[in-house]
């Protein structure tokens, strides 16, 4: 099973478990339950919402298997991305219940809405960050973890790696390449009335 191409062991996984494998959704959970939990953990700062949210996620899967379309990606990036969603909804949902909780209703609201925005990007950066290092070729991630943890330069990699210097110069780019699509910039906001015309 190792040896399959990710898109057929995620068809199989997906078949079995719409055949209510009980085995398949414990194979699944232990290939993607540290993922599920770290990414969750990302954007809540909370072991015990990263749980909760890791059960949710596995929850979720076992009774929808059908809602996972292959041709979208693989399933560990459909399962990030529904961890991501629960676990930004369930940070905007504790945010209202404590801005509720407080009942001032003050100017305060818009302030804290940002701070929670700006919470949830840096989050969301920082997992898919985390999300594209995991899932990368090891090739490529041992030698951005040399460049970066070891502070080597693409010489002292290719040394240490057993390759030319072209080839670790081409792996810690594409590495850097993509790494660099974790970071999605945000939407711009609109100019406020009247702003760059004439009245």
């Amino acid at each position: 099973m190792a040896n399959d191409a990710p898109p057929r062991w995620d068809r199989r996984m997906q078949q079995r478990l719409a055949r209510g494998e009980a085995a398949a959704l414990g194979e699944l959970y232990d290939r993607l339950a540290s993922l599920v939990h770290h990414l969750a953990h990302r954007v809540l700062e909370d072991e015990d919402a990263a749980d909760r949210i890791t059960r949710e996620v596995f929850t979720y899967v076992w009774e929808n298997p059908d809602a996972y379309d292959p041709k979208q990606g693989s399933l560990r990036s459909w399962i990030a991305t529904l961890t991501h969603r629960h676990a930004v909804h369930r940070l905007r949902s504790r945010t209202t219940d404590d801005d509720n909780s407080d009942g001032d209703g003050g100017g305060d609201d818009v302030a804290v809405a940002v701070a929670v925005e700006e919470r949830i990007r840096d989050a969301s950066v920082a997992a898919r960050a985390d999300y594209i290092v995991t899932s990368m070729p090891a090739p490529l991630r041992a030698a951005l973890e040399l460049a970066y943890f070891d502070r080597r330069d693409y010489r002292q990699a290719a040394a240490a790696l057993g390759v030319t210097e072209d080839e670790a110069r081409r792996r810690l780019r594409l590495g850097l390449q993509l790494l660099s699509t974790a970071y999605v910039p945000p939407p711009r906001t609109t100019a406020p009335p009247g702003y760059g015309r004439a009245l």
